[in-house]
């Protein structure tokens, strides 16, 4: 009995170490299926996420970048020259140049297209070319354009394509009007879909900045508005003098059309109204004829009454 119980305990001793064993080795099948799986959708996640998906990295997006600025200087063509000197040291060039050389109000703006990654650059040193007054700064994102720009260029090039390869095969003169009909259509579909990806290139590789140089003489600050007896009294003045000065000056233009005409047809008037009251050279009126007299020293006869015949 004694020799059989401990032939049953040294049995299960040993079964016990040998499942403890098995369970604790490192490449044992019940851990396997379970850090093998978790490996795979490790490795699979970045895929599955990336798939499709654009990159939202700022250095790889298309931004266009426009700003406008005025800066105050004391001398305007010294500041142009030096605002040109700096867009092409930083690989750019003018697109615009107007200026305005009148000593009290001289002006001078510049269009200027610079590299995108020395925008900010640039527009800070055109800032210290003198006062700065004004500085405005607009960005647009066209990444999903840009994008949707080059899918619709593959697809258009790809059917560009295919009708090349079917008018290739064209076998009667309708079918072949027709399909080289189509081809000018998508060839010129294609056409039009890179030049706006070009210009989109364009606006997003060369940043456009518009500044403007002024005086130190300009007045750019805006005055604070006046009411009151005096200053109407003083803009009616102004009102009344400008009125005068163009009464003037028209005056002073027709007056030499008023002394070569008008001189003439004011003589012309008058010879002719002295004409008028001039009588017409003629024989003398006779005088009018008297009444006939009587017989001389003989008493008048009487005028004869009628005779007016009485009532019966």
């Amino acid at each position: 009995m004694l020799l059989a119980v401990t032939g049953l305990v040294a049995v299960l001793v040993a079964g016990g170490c040998s499942a403890g064993d098995s369970d604790s080795r490192p490449g044992s099948a019940a851990e396997a299926p379970a850090g093998g799986g978790a490996d795979q959708r490790d490795q699979a996640a970045p895929g599955e996420a990336g798939a499709g998906a654009p990159d939202l990295r700022i250095d790889q997006r298309s931004i266009i970048y426009t700003g406008t600025m005025q800066v105050q200087v004391d001398d305007v063509e010294r500041a142009a020259r030096d605002a040109i000197a700096a867009v092409d040291a930083a690989g750019g060039f003018v697109g615009g140049d107007q200026r305005r050389s009148e000593s009290a109000d001289a002006r001078a703006e510049l269009e200027l297209r610079v590299p995108a990654a020395k925008f900010t650059a640039v527009v800070d040193e055109l800032a210290k070319l003198g006062r700065q007054q004004r500085r405005e700064v607009h960005t647009q994102d066209v990444t999903e354009e840009t994008v949707d720009l080059d899918a619709r260029i593959t697809s258009q090039r790809a059917r560009v394509e295919s009708a090349r390869r079917l008018l290739n095969r064209a076998t009667s003169t309708s079918e072949l009007v027709n399909l080289e009909n189509e081809l000018g259509r998508r060839e010129a579909d294609l056409a039009s879909l890179e030049a706006k990806k070009r210009r989109l290139a364009d606006l997003t590789a060369l940043s456009t900045i518009t500044v403007t140089f002024v005086g130190k003489d300009a007045s750019t600050e805006a005055e604070p508005t006046e009411i009151g007896f005096l200053v109407g009294l003083r803009g009616g003045w102004d009102v009344f003098v400008a009125s005068v000065t163009v009464l003037l000056t028209v005056l002073g233009a027709l007056l030499p059309w008023l002394v070569a005409v008008g001189v003439p047809v004011v003589l012309l008037v008058r010879v002719l109204r002295r004409r008028r009251r001039t009588p017409p050279a003629g024989p003398m009126p006779m005088p009018p004829l008297a009444p006939p007299a009587g017989p001389p020293g003989g008493p008048t006869a009487p005028p004869q009454v009628p005779a007016t015949r009485s009532a019966p």
